[in-house]
């Protein structure tokens, strides 16, 4: 990195640090954790964007996929639902669905005419009506089991941090089937297959209850960290913090985030690394000039179509674990809060106003605009109770406090304006 780039990570570094000398140092070593993970997704998108030139807008999809991961990895299983034969009846049914895809799939490959579309309504119409046949019986099953708590099949009882890997497989899964059927179309299209794939997502997370109890959440995902009750119980942990002079209940959250912050910065540190190595091997000039020129690349005898399914597959893995870290952070999953403005919008802010195609720069963006994310919010409300401040109460005043919620959004649009006018490759552009 060059000066310019270390005197813009020190910037940052101390905006956060006077956060923690002005308010507060948990408010501080939050906003550093959730910019960790910031930077992950950053990475994840600069991948796709920065080396090739795709354009997903469904990133919201996969970064929920992975949040799934600690559900079905981490919390208990439900025994009850299982021994009830309802989860074994909706894997089943899940398996049927399957091998009805796969014979449809086979039969569009070998017949041919008037025969294969024959072959495929009976297949399509017959495999819909017979997999809710064995589906919805066995949903109703484990939907009813205690829904103020349960009606889920639950998970495998394992450590939280196997649920990392797992999310990423299962966003880098659900991405392998995306790109297998759109990476061929043109960007424009691709952005809205994208889309409507993150959309479908949210939604089906929403609405299946039995997979993670759907709007009405999971909570108590376990942790790798210990609980700040059981510290704050802790004659040890007691005698320490004491020695510092705080009191327990403080120390005890200062603690957990750090070693949250711990365990996000290891990650983080050796996704740079490999991303570095990768991006200046002759993989990552092969990809640049696939970006730069595909017609060219394809001329030199580059798999173009192969290539964008490689790097859509790693970046959205990347996304997918970025998904489980933020679950494990909150230790619970709530589909409800999965939108795009916050997981698609705000993470290509971050790529763009970081620097594309520069994995530092894309670093540097997740910390700078979640810390602006999470403080506009307060100064908005400091700046409009100034503005107001000699106002007669009424629907004007009303109307102007009621807007400082829009200053995030605002704030957003403005600052990327601004670096596009006075650095349109980014704050750290692409060498």
């Amino acid at each position: 990195m060059n000066a310019r780039s270390l005197l813009l990570f020190a910037f940052v570094a101390a905006l956060i640090v006077g956060e923690g000398l002005t308010a507060s140092w948990n408010t501080a070593l939050g906003i550093v954790n959730m910019g960790l993970i910031s930077a992950i997704l950053a990475l994840g998108v600069n991948m796709q964007w920065g080396y090739a030139g795709l354009f997903n807008v469904g990133v919201v999809g996969f970064v929920a996929l992975g949040g799934l991961a600690p559900v079905l990895i981490a919390t208990p299983p439900v025994t009850e639902v299982w021994t009830a034969n309802g989860a074994f009846r909706i894997i089943f049914a899940l398996l049927v669905g399957a091998g009805v895809i796969a014979l449809a799939i086979a039969a569009n490959k070998r017949l041919a005419g008037t025969v294969r579309i024959l072959a495929l309504l009976a297949t399509c119409i017959g495999g819909f009506f017979l997999f809710r046949a064995l589906f919805d019986p066995a949903v109703d099953v484990v939907e009813a089991f205690t829904p103020a708590t349960y009606s889920n099949i639950g998970g495998l009882g394992m450590p939280v941090l196997l649920a990392w890997p797992v999310g990423a497989l299962l966003a880098a899964g659900a991405a392998w089937a995306v790109g297998k059927t759109a990476l061929g179309l043109r960007s424009d299209y691709l952005a809205i297959a994208t889309l409507g794939i993150g959309e479908i997502i949210i939604a089906v997370m929403k609405n299946e209850d039995w997979l993670a109890r759907g709007v009405k959440n999971v909570i108590g995902i376990p942790r790798p960290v210990p609980y700040e009750v059981d510290l704050q119980t802790s004659p040890g942990f007691v005698e320490w913090a004491a020695g510092f002079g705080s009191d327990p209940v403080t120390a005890s959250t200062i603690v957990v985030k750090l070693l949250y912050a711990g365990l996000f910065a290891t990650i983080l540190l050796a996704l740079i690394w490999a991303s570095e190595k990768a991006l200046n091997s002759p993989w990552g000039r092969m990809m640049r000039a696939i970006r730069d020129n595909e017609t060219a690349a394809e001329a030199m005898g580059k798999d173009v179509t192969r290539r964008h399914l490689q790097i859509f597959i790693l970046g959205s893995a990347v996304c997918g674990l970025a998904g489980a870290m933020i679950v494990t952070l909150d230790s619970q999953l709530t589909p409800g809060t999965y939108n795009p403005l916050r997981f698609t919008f705000l993470i290509w802010v971050m790529v763009i106003v970081g620097g594309s195609g520069n994995n530092w720069g894309a670093v540097l963006g997740g910390f700078l605009i979640w810390f602006l994310w999470i403080k506009v919010e307060p100064w908005g409300n400091a700046l409009m109770a100034f503005i107001t401040a000699g106002m007669a109460d009424g629907t004007l005043k009303t109307h102007l406090q009621d807007s400082a919620a829009h200053m995030r959004l605002l704030t957003m649009g403005i600052v990327l304006l601004l670096v596009l006018r006075f650095s349109p490759r980014g704050l750290i552009p692409e060498r």
